[in-house]
């Protein structure tokens, strides 16, 4: 019952720190592995937590319109969206490896997710856009993402290729990251006559590439120290390209 108890409190101790608990608490010595044992009888287990972006009763509210304004759009109708995005592939800790005792059934409850911005810490960014049937080139840069960038980079040399080729029923769905919603972008769309689709804040998780970032690309996260010293160019043909390819 203590094991439960201490884990059900701290649900991200470990194995280890429940042992040493139980010995301080109690003077009973246990394992590692009769601690495993013990929760899992009660049906707790260790898993991964589920990371999520802070989410405000606004922003629930317009993540909930689209979804409803879209529900009914055909594959025709998304097939002319060009769905786009960046991961950052960071450089110093992975929370990937924290662990939380939960039982079955409660992935989403609330107790057992870690709220995360999507972004911090040093790290290399790589951004990559899909739509039906193709992909843009993969950008891959060591530098924070300005508008300046996202307007000669993103939009000039590969965004405009596409709304080039597809015509008026082109689609381009980017987040609302400050550098996406500068003037100068604004302005480039326009000029460019490149319509934006409407896309509720904080909502990675319905954006189909985001899904594909995690399932690929995560296991190279956290990198070995040689790649963070061993600069850019080893980093990305290393370690980050060869899985990257297998994506979009």
């Amino acid at each position: 019952r203590y094991l439960a108890v201490t884990a059900k409190r701290n649900r991200r101790s470990t194995a280890s720190d429940l042992s040493r608990q139980l010995s301080s608490a109690t003077g009973t010595t246990v394992s590692r592995q009769t601690v495993y044992r013990r929760l899992g009888h009660i049906g707790l287990y260790a898993r991964r937590p589920i990371r999520c972006v802070p989410l405000t009763a606004t922003h629930c509210r317009l993540r909930l319109a689209w979804s409803r304004a879209h529900a009914l759009w055909t594959p025709q109708q998304w097939s002319c969206v060009m769905f786009s995005d960046e991961c950052r592939f960071s450089l110093q800790s992975d929370s990937h490896r924290t662990f939380i005792w939960r039982a079955p059934g409660t992935r989403y409850h609330q107790e057992n997710t870690i709220e995360r911005h999507r972004y911090g810490g040093a790290g290399w960014l790589v951004w990559g856009g899909i739509i039906l049937g193709s992909r843009t080139d993969l950008h891959v840069q060591s530098v924070t993402m300005i508008g300046h960038i996202y307007r000669d980079v993103i939009l000039e040399q590969h965004v405009r290729l596409f709304r080039g080729a597809m015509g008026a029923e082109f689609l381009f769905m980017d987040d609302n990251a400050r550098p996406h919603r500068a003037n100068i972008v604004d302005e480039c769309l326009q000029s460019e006559d490149i319509t934006r689709m409407d896309w509720p804040a904080y909502s990675p998780d319905l954006n189909p590439i985001e899904h594909v970032w995690a399932d690929e690309l995560q296991p190279v996260n956290p990198l070995p120290p040689v790649y963070r010293n061993f600069g850019g160019h080893c980093l990305m043909s290393g370690v980050i390209f060869p899985k990257i390819r297998l994506i979009i």
